[in-house]
């Protein structure tokens, strides 16, 4: 699962984005919102994403869309996977969670368009 992020250094902003099915402007809300989150920025100024990063994205989007936290709940939890030393894990985890799901939702899409030859 881990090669649907294609292997390189950083990441854009777009990049993530697209791996991440959110806005930018999402991306940049939660960097204010969770100190864990802050992606580097290049010379030009832009913001890169190491892979690590795209993991916490993942996360995050788990914990606030699928599990339905709120931001301050959020926040709470990452502090607490960070203090119990189980953050990278549990990152790991939800990559995979999302992986699965738009697995599923893409396999889902196919078995649609095939249905509807018949």
């Amino acid at each position: 699962m881990e090669d649907r992020i294609a292997p390189k250094e950083y990441y854009s902003i777009g990049e993530v984005c697209e791996l991440t099915g959110l806005k930018p402007h999402v991306l940049r809300y939660w960097e204010t919102q969770f100190p864990a989150l802050r992606p580097a920025k290049n010379r030009a100024g832009n913001r890169v994403y190491r892979r690590k990063e795209i993991k916490l994205v993942h996360l995050l989007r788990h914990l606030l869309y699928a599990e339905k936290y709120t931001i301050d709940g959020a926040r709470h939890k990452l502090d607490q996977l960070r203090k119990e030393g189980k953050l990278t894990r549990a990152a790991r985890v939800a990559w995979d969670r999302e992986t699965v799901r738009d697995l599923r939702r893409e396999a889902d899409g196919l078995l649609d368009l095939l249905t509807l030859g018949e």
